[in-house]
């Protein structure tokens, strides 16, 4: 099962930071569910997207469609898009920075991203307008 202690920090790591992502989802999934406001966000939107690891010990997906948001640790395809992320350290850095920057991070190699851009700014936007709501700045 693992080779030595290194990977078994490796693996604690990363179902750590994907219970992490699937924390934060699931947060704005139950915003979607119960402030009518934030819901305005996905009235008639559809769209799959699908975060992962390189390595694959990090798998996150969330499927927007119906006005609801479905939040998932699987594997989905046909996405219209999908970041995937160097190692668990690069996902938690991105999401826990306080100016999440997506150049930067695929400049630097931390992230890939495939499909289209205008979802990936779609999601930032609403998970941007959830912290705002969770701090009282908006």
């Amino acid at each position: 099962m693992f080779k030595n202690i290194a990977d078994v920090f490796r693996s604690f790591d990363s179902d750590i930071t994907e219970k992490f992502l699937e924390l934060l989802l699931n947060a704005m999934k139950i915003a979607f569910d119960f402030n009518r406001d934030y819901r305005k966000n996905i009235e008639g939107f559809k769209g799959r997207y699908l975060f992962k690891s390189r390595d694959n010990s990090i798998t996150v997906s969330a499927v927007f469609g119906d006005n609801r948001l479905r939040v998932d640790d699987k594997d989905i395809h046909d996405t219209d898009v999908t970041v995937t992320f160097r190692d668990s350290k690069a996902l938690r850095d991105y999401i826990l920075s306080p100016k999440p920057d997506i150049l930067g991070s695929i400049l630097r190699q931390d992230v890939v991203i495939d499909g289209n851009f205008n979802y990936l700014y779609k999601f930032a936007y609403m998970a941007k307008h959830l912290q705002l709501m969770a701090t009282g700045k908006l």
